[in-house]
C-alpha cells in the first residue's frame, strides 16, 4: 500500500493554486535567502520560523510592487472615475496566503519553502490577524476591497491605523477576558508609511464671522500620517491601495507660547492627540457617544477628503501642484461610499471645503457633495444609530454644527413646501433631535447628504424603506437601493478550502473564481457517484484537520463522525445564540431521558466575542462553557454530545473552522440581521443552513430552494404581528415541557452549582424582557433540528444537499455585489483589461 501523501504533497497537486515553474522558485529561493540574510538577521547567528516567515513576507512583497506602481501610473494617465470606500473598519486577517493566491504564486513559494526544508502552513501561521474591525461590517469592507482589485477599479480604501486592532479573547474559567491586540509589535511587512502626504486635521477652535465668510480658528492640530497596504486583484496585475491614517503630534505641540515652562510635560501630552489612532472601539451594532470616538471619525474623513482633492487637482503623475481649479467635475471624477454612519461627517466637511476653501457658493458645493457621496445602512436596531449630542459635536466641530443647522434649514424648507402644517413630519425628520440633550441623527445626514442610499440585503433595504427611512422614502424614492452582501470566494473557497476548490475546477474549470455564478454547472453532476463521494470526503478530511487543531490547541477530543454544528459570529442578544443553548440542553435532557436509544452524535460549536461592556453577552458566554462543563463530562452522554466555545474567534480561525461545518447557524429574529455574511461562507464551504427568514438567508434560499436549508421560525410579518399582540414568554415556558425544564435547569443552578443564581439575570430577561422573542421559535427550531438529525442519517442525500448549495452560492460573490454598486451606485463599469506586468514593457 502507498503511504499517504504529505499536506505539502497534497497542496502540490492542486492546479487552482498555480504552477510552480522552475524559473519562479529558484528565483523565489534566491529572494528568500537574501532577505533572510540581509533585512532580518543583523547580529544573530540563529533564525527563528518569525524571520523565515518575514523573509517570505518580503519575497512575497517584492512580487508587488511593481505592479502596485504600475497600476497607480495606469489610473494616472487613464484619469478613470476614483471609487473611495470610507470605513471606520477593514477586518483584513492575514495578508501572505491571499498575497500570494492573488499573485498566482502559491505552488510556486510552496515548493521553494519545501525545497529549502521548511513547511509553508507553519509560516503563514506566525503572521498576525490585522483584526481592525468588529465584525461583519469590517469584513465586508476587506472582501469590498478584494473585488474592486479583481474588477479593475480604480479604488482606495480609506479607514485608520489603529495600533490596537479588536481585543484577544481569553475564556478563563468560563468567563471572557480581554486582552489588548499588539499586533505591531513585530512590525508589519505589507505597509508603507508614507510620511510625505502627511495632513493637518483640525479639533475645536471656534468661528470667526469675517468679510470672506466663516473661519474657524484657534484650533488644536493633529497631524495624520498615511499608512498604504497594497490590494492586489486576482491574477489581473492590478494593485490598489487601502490607505489608514495614523495619529501623530506636530512638533511643536502644546508648546506654543502659553506653555513655556514644561516643556517635558508638554511632549508627554503628545500622547493625547496620537491617542486618536491608538484603539478600535469594540462595540458591534452599538452606538457610545465618546468624544474620542467623534474624534476618530472626523480624522479619518478630514484627512480623507483632503487627499481626494489633492489627487483630483494634481495633473501630472507623482506631482501634487495643483492643476484643475474647477470643481465642476468633481463627481465625474470622485465617488465616496460611506459604509454605515461611521464616516457621515464627509458630508459637512467636503461642505466646509467647498464653501469656506475654495469659495463654491453653497447650492454648487451641495449639488457636488450629493452627486459624490453615496450611503450604506447596516442596521435598523435602535441602540445602533449614531445621534451624537449637539454640545459635544459644537465644542470639538464648531464649523461642522453650523454647517448641518444650515443642511437641516433648507431640508426642513424642502419638506415645509412640501407637506405644509404637517409639524411631526418635520420633527421625524429633522437632523436634529429635540431633548435633553438635543442630538444629531447621523443617518438622517446620510440620506439627505447622499444620492443613493442602500440596504445590504432584500429584506433589510425593504424594512429601511418601510421603516427607519419611510418618511425619505416617500420624498425621494430613487435614492433608495438594494445592494445584497457577497464575500469574496478567493479567501473563502480558494484560500480556505483548496481541497474543495479542486475538486470543483476538476469538474467545471477554474472561471468560478471570477465568475461564480458559474458553480450553477456542478448541478449536472449533483447525481454523480464519483463527485459526492469527493465532496464528502474533502468535508471529512476538513473536520479531522479541525478536529486535530482543538485537540492540540484545546486539548478536546471530539469526534470526527459526529455533525459539526457551528454557531460563529460576535456574541449579541438579537442573533440568540441562547436559542441554540436552549436545543443543546434540550438534546442533553433527552440523551440521559433514554441512554439507549440511538442518537445522531453531534459537536456544538459556539464562538464569538462579546463587547467588553455587554454584561449579558458576557454571561452568554459563561452559560455556554457551564453547560459545555457538565456536558463534556457525563459518562452517560459520552461522545454523543459536545459542546466547544471557540476562543478568539477571528478571521484566520473562521478559515479553519467554515470548511469544516456541516451544520451553519443563521439563527436571528426575523428582521433583525441586516444581512449577514458568515451564512454566505458556509454556504460555499458545503455546509447546510439552519436559518430564519432573516437577511440574506431568504436570498439563499430563494438561490438553492428552500427545501435545501432548514428554515424555520416567525417571518418578518409574524413578528411585527407579535408585537402588536405583546410577546409573552411565560406563555410559551407553561406550554412546552421541555423548555421548561431547560429554563428551570438554568434557574436552579443545574450548570452553576457552586452559584446556583449565576443566571438569574439571564433568565429574567428571557421571562421578561426579551426583545427578540427567543421562545417564540423554540418549538419549531427543535423540530428544524430534527430534520437535520434525520438527513444526517442518510450521507448520500445531506451530500446532495450540500451539491446544490454550493452549486447555488454564486450569486453571493462580492464581485457580483461591487459589479452592482459600480454601475448603478458610483457611474463605472468593471473591466477585465489585464494592466502588463512589471517585466513587460508597456505599450
Amino acid at each position: 500500500m502507498s503511504k499517504p501523501l504529505t499536506d505539502q504533497e497534497k497542496r502540490k497537486q492542486i492546479s487552482v493554486r498555480g504552477i510552480a515553474g522552475l524559473g519562479d522558485v529558484v528565483e523565489i529561493k534566491k529572494s528568500f535567502n537574501r532577505h533572510l540574510h540581509f533585512t532580518l538577521v543583523k547580529d544573530r547567528n540563529v533564525s527563528t520560523p518569525r524571520d523565515y516567515y518575514f523573509a517570505l513576507a518580503h519575497t512575497v512583497r517584492d512580487h508587488l510592487v511593481g505592479r502596485w506602481i504600475r497600476t497607480q501610473q495606469y489610473y494616472y494617465e487613464k484619469d478613470p472615475k476614483r471609487i473611495h470606500y470610507l470605513s471606520l473598519e477593514f477586518y483584513m486577517g492575514r495578508t501572505l496566503q491571499n498575497t500570494m493566491i492573488n499573485l498566482g504564486l502559491q505552488n510556486a513559494c510552496d515548493e521553494a519553502i519545501y525545497q529549502l526544508g521548511l513547511d509553508l502552513e507553519e509560516l503563514e501561521e506566525i503572521e498576525e490577524d490585522a483584526g481592525l474591525g468588529n465584525g461583519g461590517l469590517g469584513r465586508l469592507a476587506a472582501c469590498f476591497l478584494d473585488s474592486m482589485a479583481s474588477l479593475g477599479l480604480a479604488a482606495y480604501g480609506y479607514g485608520i491605523r489603529y495600533e490596537f486592532g479588536i481585543f484577544n479573547q481569553k475564556i478563563n474559567s468560563g468567563w471572557q477576558v480581554e486582552e489588548a491586540d499588539d499586533w505591531l509589535r513585530y512590525g508589519n511587512p505589507w505597509e508603507k508609511a508614507r510620511p510625505e502626504y502627511m495632513l493637518p486635521v483640525h479639533f475645536y477652535g471656534r468661528v470667526e464671522q469675517t468679510h470672506e465668510g466663516p473661519k474657524w480658528v484657534g484650533t488644536q492640530v493633529v497631524l495624520a500620517m498615511p499608512y498604504d497596504t497594497p490590494v492586489p486583484g486576482y491574477k489581473n496585475n492590478t494593485v490598489n491601495t487601502m490607505r489608514l491614517w495614523s495619529a501623530k503630534a506636530p512638533n511643536d505641540f502644546n508648546l506654543q507660547e502659553f506653555n513655556v515652562g514644561d516643556y517635558i510635560q508638554a511632549v508627554l501630552d503628545r500622547n493625547l492627540a496620537e491617542n486618536i489612532s491608538r484603539v478600535l472601539y469594540p462595540n458591534d451594532n452599538f452606538f457610545e457617544g465618546k468624544e474620542l470616538r467623534l474624534k476618530q471619525e472626523y480624522f479619518v474623513v478630514a484627512a480623507t477628503l483632503q487627499d481626494i482633492i489633492r489627487r483630483f487637482k494634481s495633473s501630472k503623475f507623482g506631482c501634487r501642484d495643483p492643476v484643475r481649479t474647477s470643481f465642476e467635475t468633481f463627481p465625474d471624477k470622485v465617488a465616496i461610499q460611506l459604509n454605515d454612519t461611521h464616516p457621515a461627517l464627509a458630508i459637512p466637511e467636503l461642505m466646509r471645503m467647498l464653501v469656506d476653501v475654495e469659495r463654491l457658493d453653497w447650492d454648487k458645493a451641495w449639488e457636488i457633495t450629493t452627486k459624490t457621496c453615496a450611503y450604506t445602512n447596516h442596521t435598523v436596531l435602535p441602540e445602533a444609530l449614531e445621534r451624537w449630542p449637539v454640545c459635544m459635536f459644537g465644542k470639538l466641530l464648531p464649523r461642522h454644527l453650523q454647517i448641518v443647522y444650515e443642511i437641516n434649514r433648507r431640508h426642513l424648507d424642502g419638506i415645509s413646501a412640501l407637506y405644509p402644517g404637517d409639524i411631526d413630519r418635520l420633527r421625524r425628520m429633522s437632523l436634529i433631535e429635540e431633548g435633553d440633550p438635543k442630538r444629531i441623527n447621523m443617518a438622517h445626514l446620510c440620506v439627505v447628504g447622499s444620492h443613493a442610499v442602500n440596504g445590504v440585503a432584500r429584506i433589510h433595504s425593504e424594512i429601511v424603506k418601510n421603516t427607519v427611512f419611510k418618511d425619505f422614502c416617500d420624498m425621494e424614492p430613487e435614492k433608495f437601493q438594494n445592494k445584497t452582501n457577497g464575500i469574496t470566494p478567493r479567501r473563502w473557497l480558494l484560500l480556505c478550502n483548496p481541497g474543495l476548490a479542486e475538486i470543483i475546477a476538476e469538474k467545471i474549470g477554474e472561471d468560478f473564481l471570477t465568475d461564480l455564478f458559474k458553480l450553477r454547472k456542478l448541478l449536472d453532476f449533483v447525481d454523480d457517484e464519483m463527485f459526492i463521494r469527493d465532496v464528502a470526503k474533502v468535508k471529512q478530511e476538513n473536520k479531522q484537520k479541525f478536529a486535530a487543531y482543538l485537540e492540540n490547541e484545546y486539548k478536546v477530543k471530539i469526534n470526527p463522525e459526529s455533525i459539526f454544528d457551528v454557531h460563529v459570529k460576535r456574541i449579541h442578544e438579537y442573533k440568540r445564540q441562547l436559542l441554540n443553548c436552549l436545543h443543546v440542553i434540550t438534546f442533553y435532557n433527552r440523551i440521559k431521558k433514554e441512554p439507549n436509544k440511538k442518537f445522531v452524535p453531534r459537536t456544538v460549536i459556539i464562538g464569538g466575542k462579546a463587547a467588553p461592556g455587554y454584561h449579558i453577552a458576557k454571561m452568554i458566554i459563561k452559560l455556554i462553557t457551564s453547560i459545555g462543563d457538565v456536558v463534556n463530562n457525563d459518562p452517560i452522554v459520552g461522545d454523543r454530545l459536545k459542546v466547544i466555545f471557540l476562543e478568539n474567534y477571528r478571521v484566520s480561525l473562521a478559515e479553519k473552522v467554515i470548511p469544516a461545518s456541516d451544520l451553519s447557524e443563521q439563527i436571528s429574529t426575523a428582521g433583525t440581521e441586516a444581512s449577514g455574511t458568515g451564512n454566505m461562507k458556509f454556504m460555499l464551504n458545503g455546509a447546510l443552513t439552519i436559518g430564519t427568514m432573516d437577511g440574506a438567508n431568504v436570498e439563499m434560499a430563494e438561490e438553492a430552494g428552500e427545501e435545501n436549508l432548514f428554515i424555520f421560525g416567525m417571518r418578518v410579518e409574524d413578528v411585527e404581528v407579535m408585537d402588536r399582540k405583546g410577546y409573552n414568554a411565560r406563555e410559551y415556558y407553561e406550554r412546552l415541557p421541555e423548555l421548561k425544564q431547560a429554563m428551570d435547569q438554568i434557574s436552579a443552578g443545574f450548570f452553576s452549582p457552586k452559584e446556583p443564581d449565576l443566571f438569574k439575570d439571564v433568565v429574567n430577561m428571557l421571562m421578561n424582557h426579551d426583545r427578540f422573542k427567543v421562545f417564540a421559535d423554540y418549538e419549531s427550531y427543535i423540530s428544524s433540528q430534527e430534520k437535520v438529525n434525520e438527513l444526517y442519517r442518510n450521507p448520500k442525500e445531506w451530500t446532495k444537499k450540500v451539491i446544490k448549495n454550493i452549486a447555488a452560492s454564486g450569486k453571493f460573490s462580492s464581485d457580483r455585489t461591487i459589479t452592482e454598486y459600480a454601475r448603478e451606485i458610483w457611474g463605472v463599469e468593471p473591466s477585465d483589461v489585464k494592466i502588463p506586468p512589471p517585466n513587460e514593457p508597456r505599450d
